[in-house]
């Protein structure tokens, strides 16, 4: 017979289960970002040209509440643009199967307009430097890091092909894979928008890259946090015209 103390106890650790289970599931959104990778076109074309941010613009549309987003109508493409697709293209996923709730204002800031560097959601994104790290701190999205060891696929990746950050800047925008050993060395794989054929997967030597930084989703009703955020990032509006550094983009995101 199991007597009322044991009966408790059983109790506490079934709804324990069940809370961790909850949690855990709440908080592991790399799978739901992999699946969109899934969904993207394959090839068509890089290029950072006028013509391809007024093709990106088309990609997305919102209407009665809802992201529409044809990103085969996004070609040519660049990094930041792809990377931005899948992450809206996420958030509506997670949205039609009700495990995120967000209000029209905070729906309507992620529409990709003409912003500048810094300014708005796509902005961020978008700027020179850690924009996506940098978005991700200032609206508690999800945590950024900058260990290998840490990294799963389905991160959000930004590459520093140099340690130049802002101006002078060469860097990559990228969704994370994983690492593969090769006779000559460990490379690492990501998805973007790549030069020269455009959406797909690409493997580089994990000597070549300089620094990354990591962002990892999850907790994306944060996203309401811009309601009340500057209009726009000071520090991610600068990079175009003046240098920063590995140690202050670190800290600019809260590493």
């Amino acid at each position: 017979m199991i007597t009322y103390p044991a009966v408790k106890q059983l109790t506490a650790w079934v709804f324990l289960g069940v809370f961790v289970s909850h949690a855990s599931f709440a908080g592991d959104y790399n799978n739901s970002i992999l699946e969109q990778i899934k969904e993207m076109p394959q090839g068509g074309r890089y290029s950072v040209s006028h013509f391809a941010k007024i093709r990106l613009q088309s990609s997305a549309h919102f209407e009665s509440g809802k992201f529409f987003i044809l990103p085969s109508q996004a070609s040519p493409s660049f990094c930041s643009g792809a990377t931005y697709l899948v992450f809206i293209r996420t958030i509506e996923a997670l949205r039609a199967r009700g495990q995120l709730h967000l209000d029209y204002s905070t729906l309507e800031r992620l529409i990709i307009r003409d912003q500048r560097d810094g300014e708005g959601v796509w902005g961020r994104w978008n700027a020179n430097g850690p924009g996506t790290a940098r978005l991700f701190h200032e609206l508690q999205l999800g945590e950024n890091f900058d260990s290998f060891d840490q990294a799963k696929p389905g991160d959000f990746m930004k590459i520093f092909w140099s340690r130049q950050v802002g101006k002078n800047e060469h860097g990559h925008s990228t969704i994370f894979l994983g690492t593969e050993n090769r006779p000559d060395g460990q490379y690492v794989r990501y998805w973007s928008s790549n030069i020269p054929s455009g959406y797909g997967e690409k493997s580089v030597l994990r000597s070549k890259i300089a620094y990354a930084i990591f962002s990892r989703l999850q907790s994306p009703a944060n996203l309401a946090r811009i309601n009340n955020a500057p209009s726009v990032d000071t520090y991610l509006a600068s990079l175009l015209r003046t240098r920063s550094s590995i140690a202050e983009a670190g800290a600019k995101c809260g590493l």
